[in-house]
């Protein structure tokens, strides 16, 4: 249905938690149902409405997955949770389903930085590394737009990664810190003002930024936390608010008068006075009993660092309220028992919220390993004097206090596991018919001894036609001398594998799709929501080596790289028959034959829809692109920029690495990072050059 409704108010609303609280979900678009997705939404929806705690939606790529869960959320309407395997697919699942709810809350909670390195101790080389990172301001301003819209209404949709697992601060606590602030209300300025830093915001005449306040005379303006690009003006006269207005904080213009305003803390972490004395006592105390365990091991030096370490993060609490790396102290911020689950984003959602898992056969194994790793390091921590044993408490959650917080859960894959089959006990609900008709490719098996030439006959014939051709083998070594084969024979390929660093893949696939080779090798081409529909080959080679590579789930998510493309093909090379090539190649055979019914019943022909991506064919910043430079001023690290313009060109590229985070485009973001970091370490040593 399509909704004229205005959109959702932002905290500082005049409208009433009442009102608020009863929001519905409304599906905007001009789609109908069509293929299956008709069935899928009635059958999930009825199975919610039951409350069957875990169901599957067991949808092949390109049948309108996305598009199914958003009308099951709008009919169950319910809080929902869509958790994604990593931030790239959580954006485009963000896009999407903000698109079909214009007029609700639809939010993107992941990890706020950009770079992280956590604190960790090698003890082979007695070397101690400290937390370093980089946050992301525009998703630590989405994280708290989240948890915002989950305290003031139910019409909330958060696609998060796995993230949302990890430790927060209470809920209980970040809502009882609201500050409200009501026109005609008594208080005096200085009141004001202090309320204000004990939920974090910190004063900044000059540079009035997201999470900070500026004071002139009488009228104060506050920039929330979860806002970009409205502020908040308060007035006063003597000891009362005489108005309160939205504010334009570039142009300082009042947008409009509001009768109230309720301010959500700066930061998840924040406690009053009262509960930050309560945990440096109970901080001190752990210490103390600490202190004599590592004594009586004697272990003088760690429990001498571990001493030092703890008092001055103490002095910091009690000075500003909070110290660097405050989240290990999070037990004791909460008053919670040793041990115990810390408070994650799923405390913030009412208990009767939805989760989705997309992707479920990856997500699903992400949530398993999370606590596992995350404990490994802070154990050496903790037995070296870097950390309390409190530290290991701020953690991920274990995968059974995982499952007690799941109160209703959808798994969403193309191969869901058998953890969710299992849950499920047959509630499987099947999406394999395309509303776009193309079907799952076709299949044959050829023997292993000829496979190379096999190939080689096969990708001239498909290169022939312009269309690419994947192929998985078993070893990075195979994967090269294959490279190697196929180019010798005027192929143009390339491979991929572990050694190759991220963005280079990423610009490897893209070089794919727009041609300028035509072969891709590697391992594990299975990367979920890869779209390639110039993609007309897949080729397994040793299909018949049972394994990881060559299981079901394995091989039917290789199969679907074939799947947008109408003259979709896979050849296993194979010497034996196998139970998982046999049910990978039943599986695909049923669901082809399911579409071809459905194209031959409503008149519908398979065509290839080769989408324009604006993120794939924008050129990429290589810097020799915008600057023609002599030999000797491209010496600096190889970075072809003449030395006088390197702060020229810094300044260009970070503001472009900032447009595209806020953009979400992640990879583009990581891409200029890196480049701009070389630019620096070229300055540096160019001035260094220049001293010399």
């Amino acid at each position: 249905m399509v909704s004229k409704n205005k959109g959702p108010s932002s905290a500082s609303s005049t409208t009433s938690a009442s009102e608020k609280l009863s929001g519905k979900f409304e599906l905007v678009t001009s789609y109908s149902p069509a293929g299956d997705q008709p069935q899928a939404i009635a059958e999930l929806t009825e199975g919610i409405l039951r409350k069957e705690k875990h169901q599957v939606l067991l949808g092949v790529t390109g049948s309108g997955k996305t598009f199914t869960v958003a009308s099951v959320v709008a009919k169950v309407n319910k809080p929902t949770l869509v958790m994604a395997p990593n931030k790239t697919l959580a954006a485009q699942l963000y896009s999407e389903f903000k698109a079909l709810f214009p007029h609700n809350a639809v939010e993107y909670f992941v990890s706020y930085y950009d770079y992280y390195q956590p604190e960790a101790y090698v003890v082979s080389t007695d070397t101690f590394i400290e937390k370093d990172s980089a946050i992301n301001d525009e998703i630590d301003k989405l994280r708290h737009s989240a948890t915002r819209s989950l305290l003031e209404r139910r019409d909330v949709l958060i696609v998060s990664s796995v993230s949302c697992i990890y430790g927060l601060g209470s809920p209980q606590e970040y809502l009882a810190m609201m500050a409200v602030f009501k026109h005609g209300q008594k208080i005096r300025r200085d009141d004001l003002l202090r309320k204000l830093i004990e939920i974090n915001y910190a004063r900044s005449d000059q540079d009035f930024h997201r999470g900070t306040f500026r004071v002139r005379g009488d009228v104060i303006d506050i920039f929330p936390a979860y806002e970009s690009l409205r502020a908040i003006r308060i007035e006063m006269f003597g000891s009362e608010i005489e108005s309160i207005h939205e504010l334009d904080p570039l142009r300082g213009k009042k947008i409009s008068k509001l009768e109230r305003v309720a301010l959500f803390p700066a930061s998840h972490y924040v406690t009053n006075a009262d509960d930050r004395k309560r945990a440096i006592n109970s901080i001190l105390e752990e210490l103390r009993v600490r202190l004599v365990e590592l004594k009586s091991l004697g272990k003088i030096a760690e429990a001498k660092r571990l001493e030092s370490r703890t008092l001055f993060d103490i002095e910091m609490m009690q000075e500003v309220g909070y110290c660097p790396g405050v989240e290990n102290y999070s037990r004791h911020m909460t008053g919670r028992n040793a041990g115990e689950a810390p408070p994650t984003l799923f405390d913030y959602f009412p208990k009767d919220f939805l989760l989705v898992a997309d992707e479920s056969h990856v997500t699903i194994p992400q949530v398993g390993g999370m606590y596992r790793g995350d404990m490994a390091r802070k154990q050496v921590l903790v037995e070296h004097g870097f950390r309390l044993p409190s530290a290991m408490d701020n953690r991920p959650l274990k995968f059974e206090e995982f499952e007690r917080g799941v109160n209703l859960a959808l798994y969403v894959s193309a191969t869901p596991s058998q953890y969710e089959l299992e849950k499920a006990q047959g509630k499987i609900t099947e999406q394999i018919i395309r509303p776009t008709g193309l079907l799952d490719p076709t299949m044959e098996i050829r023997p292993v001894k000829d496979q190379v030439k096999d190939l080689l006959d096969l990708a001239r014939e498909r290169v022939a036609r312009n269309e690419r051709v994947l192929v998985t083998t078993l070893t990075k070594r195979m994967a090269e001398d294959l490279s190697d084969y196929l180019r010798k024979n005027d192929v143009k390929v390339r491979y991929l594998h572990s050694d190759i660093e991220t963005l280079e893949r990423i610009e490897i696939l893209k070089d794919l799709r727009l041609g300028k080779f035509d072969v891709l090798v590697g391992i594990n081409l299975l990367r979920e929501g890869l779209d390639l529909p110039e993609v007309s080959l897949v080729a397994i080679l040793d299909a018949d080596k049972e394994g990881f590579l060559r299981s079901k789930t394995s091989l039917i998510q290789t199969c679907g790289r074939a799947a947008r493309n109408d003259r979709g093909h896979v050849v296993f090379f194979a010497d034996k028959i196998t139970r998982s090539l046999r049910e990978t190649i039943d599986e695909c055979t049923r669901r082809r034959q399911v579409q071809e019914e459905y194209n031959k019943k409503h008149g519908i022909t398979p065509k290839t829809i080769l989408k324009v991506d604006q993120n794939l064919v924008t050129d990429r910043l290589d810097l020799h692109d915008y600057l023609e430079l002599s030999q000797a001023e491209a010496e600096i690290e190889g970075l072809k920029v003449a030395p006088e313009k390197i702060h020229e060109e810094m300044q260009r590229m970070e503001a472009e690495m900032k447009e595209a985070a806020r953009k979400l485009e992640f990879e583009r973001a990581a891409d200029l990072r890196d480049k701009l970091l070389k630019l620096k370490e070229a300055d540096i040593k160019w001035n260094l050059k220049i001293i010399k």
